[in-house]
């Protein structure tokens, strides 16, 4: 097991997760199309590409398709037929009429396939090309499993693509993929699906009034990691790297982090080993060392990149009144330590000129929520929503500290100055 703190993992370097594995595989034999579900670096890519390595081992062929840069239906199908054309060679019976009409060309590169297929596909045969693609797929001996990544993306990019007949689009499109999964199933050997994203899917099919189009799925939400979890990874990743740590380091790690988001406890882990190499000692990594890590790297410029993704990715599942209705309430959860009910009731009256507002304040809500940055919670019997992890909230925190008004004195400030 190595120290991979940025990219997916799999095989030897994969790390837990068995019982989800199980129940996945499970869902995936029985042909239950997938929503794969959870915040933002929780490891939903790598417990799908280890799934598919996995099945692929029992003798089913493993399709990966990312269609976060895709902006139209076309671009989608193309990327679908890529990913095809790429195991075309281990397919007994592929039709090679569904990936190029006419005389095959076997001299095409996989960028040369891309750009010719997609100048055959077009607003008005992409969903034909498509549901063709798809069901060649189910006339194959081997079953076939396909994972959509970040199919969330993909529709935030149709919405804005399309203008103000972006929702329609996107509506199109999810009504298309439903009739597709749901037809194929009805066959003797359907591929089974799993859809999965860094942006929530429910929140915004809700959000464009689409729920419907995605109930087929079955939802699984993929958890994080538990202390005992993040404790283990932490020795075994100790001892491959050959880290001498102190007795409580591990638990030291978890409770600066205060959530088990993979991605974290392995940047953690990486920044504490970068942090022993250039010290030169020979003494053992301590639970100050990782109170001075912790302040100086991952909260410090060293990790800033990695924390600023967390905003990027609310730029692009929100609009523009949404996202700044995020940054307003991420600002008051980590300098007030909570956004209350009452906050809300004052975000709702200081933004009252935007359109819908109570409606936007709850999908903004709900998508937090579901991308981890904030959790429900009860104080003294009302509702609040807290940060789940310790380092996101500290990291916003030290953005907002200096120059945030909560909502509750902008809001009271606001009726004295209007009397």
């Amino acid at each position: 097991m190595k120290l991979a703190p940025g990219p997916w993992v799999t095989g030897d370097d994969f790390f837990g997760r068995e019982a989800d594995l199980r129940q996945l595989e499970s869902l995936v034999r029985d042909r239950n199309p997938v929503l794969l579900t959870g915040q933002r670096r929780i490891g939903k890519t790598s417990i799908a590409r280890e799934l598919g390595r996995r099945m692929e081992a029992e003798g089913w062929t493993f399709l990966f398709v990312d269609v976060e840069n895709a902006t139209s239906p076309e671009q989608f199908v193309t990327e679908i037929a890529e990913a095809v054309y790429r195991l075309r060679r281990r397919w007994l019976r592929f039709d090679r009429s569904v990936l190029w009409p006419g005389r095959w060309a076997e001299g095409f590169s996989g960028r040369d396939f891309g750009v010719k297929f997609r100048a055959r596909v077009t607003p008005g045969n992409w969903q034909r090309r498509g549901k063709m693609l798809f069901a060649e797929c189910a006339k194959q001996r081997r079953p076939v499993l396909f994972v959509i990544d970040e199919l969330p993306i993909f529709l935030v990019n149709l919405i804005d693509e399309g203008g103000r007949g972006g929702d329609r689009a996107a509506k199109q499109f999810m009504s298309w993929f439903r009739s597709v999964v749901q037809s194929l199933n009805a066959g003797t050997n359907p591929p089974a699906f799993i859809v999965s994203g860094s942006v929530g899917l429910k929140g915004l099919a809700r959000r464009i009034g689409a729920s419907d189009r995605i109930n087929h799925l079955y939802p699984y939400p993929l958890g994080p990691w538990t202390r005992d979890e993040c404790v283990e990874c932490f020795r075994r990743l100790a001892r491959s790297v050959g880290l001498p740590t102190d007795e409580g380091v591990a638990h030291a790690m978890y409770d600066k982090l205060g959530l088990g988001i993979p991605h974290h406890v392995q940047s953690f882990i990486a920044r504490l080993h970068a942090y022993y190499e250039r010290s030169g000692s020979a003494s053992p990594i301590t639970t100050s060392d990782v109170d001075l890590v912790y302040r100086t790297h991952l909260l410090g410029p060293p990790g800033q990149s990695g924390l600023a993704h967390y905003e990027d990715r609310l730029k692009d599942a929100l609009d523009e009144d949404c996202y700044t209705l995020a940054m307003e309430i991420l600002a008051e959860a980590s300098v007030m330590g909570s956004f209350t009910s009452e906050a809300w009731q004052s975000l709702e009256q200081l933004y009252v000129d935007v359109k819908d507002i109570a409606r936007q304040v709850t999908y903004t809500v709900d998508t937090l929520a579901h991308d981890g940055y904030i959790q429900h919670a009860e104080e003294e019997g009302k509702r609040s929503y807290v940060f789940s992890s310790n380092l996101l909230k500290e990291w916003w925190y030290a953005r907002f500290r200096d120059h945030y008004e909560p909502l509750g004195s902008r809001r009271r400030r606001g009726k004295e100055q209007g009397e």
